[in-house]
């Protein structure tokens, strides 16, 4: 069995040996998605008619500020009730979809280059499914360690998220995909440790944000305020998806 990374304590590039892509035909999930994509593909434009998507935290992680925006079903088992009614349909296939931690709409503007990262964990597969892409390769891609490639209408890009990747979309129209993460198989005992430890690396990066001096502390000062707090998010994902399910 693979040993488990996070960005949270790793702070070199993931060194796996995975490959650039997986095939899609090889998992079952990536069959459930692929059969939905029109009415996936409905629920964003029409919950667009009327609304906009929110933009990504982490402004390092963009060229263009504002550049990378989302909407968010489920975030690392955080259920976001508040936006469950606008896609009911796609709820309930994710629902349907075991392991799937994270789901999510997500538009890259025009011009938009999310640069060069490591992901938060080699736990998981992310997965891309394209809904409205304006180009290809070199204007509109995708890379994974070494490899392009294109995003292509109703099909899926699965990678694991630890290589280093980034997007470009350099047309004059929006590209428009859905994400989301499945713990992989050799993981999925270890599926709440998972989730706990990248919801701490996300709060640890947005006190950076606030807090820069944050990042002058010894490096084991960092680590073991993180420790302290993925107990905390262990036990908090629960209790906040029980509250807000009640406040709905």
């Amino acid at each position: 069995m693979k040993n488990l990374w996070y960005s949270l304590f790793d702070r070199v590039d993931y060194q796996g040996n995975e490959p650039a892509f997986f095939n899609p035909d090889d998992y079952e999930f990536a069959r459930i998605i692929k059969s939905n994509h029109k009415v996936i593909e409905q629920e964003l434009f029409n919950y667009l008619k009327s609304h906009k998507l929110q933009s990504y935290f982490n402004d390092s992680m963009v060229s263009i500020k504002d550049s990378w925006k989302t909407i968010s079903l489920r975030t690392w088992n955080i259920e976001l009730y508040e936006n469950h009614r606008f896609f009911p349909e796609t709820l309930k296939i994710i629902q349907s979809i075991p392991s799937l931690v994270s789901a999510s709409f997500n538009v890259l503007s025009p011009q938009g280059h999310i640069v060069p990262h490591c992901g938060d964990t080699n736990g998981i597969f992310r997965c891309h499914f394209g809904l409205s892409i304006p180009g290809k390769i070199p204007q509109c891609g995708f890379r994974v360690k070494d490899e392009w490639r294109n995003w292509t209408e109703g099909e899926l890009l699965v990678f694991v998220d630890a290589n280093n990747h980034e997007a470009k979309n350099f047309s004059d129209e929006n590209r428009f995909i859905f994400l989301f993460d499945i713990v992989r198989e050799e993981f999925v005992s270890k599926e709440k440790v998972i989730c706990a430890t990248v919801i701490t690396s996300l709060f640890m990066q947005k006190m950076v944000m606030y807090m820069p001096i944050l990042l002058k502390l010894p490096v084991t000062v960092q680590k073991l305020i993180s420790k302290m707090f993925i107990p905390l998010a262990y036990m908090a994902i629960p209790a906040r998806n029980l509250v807000y399910k009640i406040k709905r």
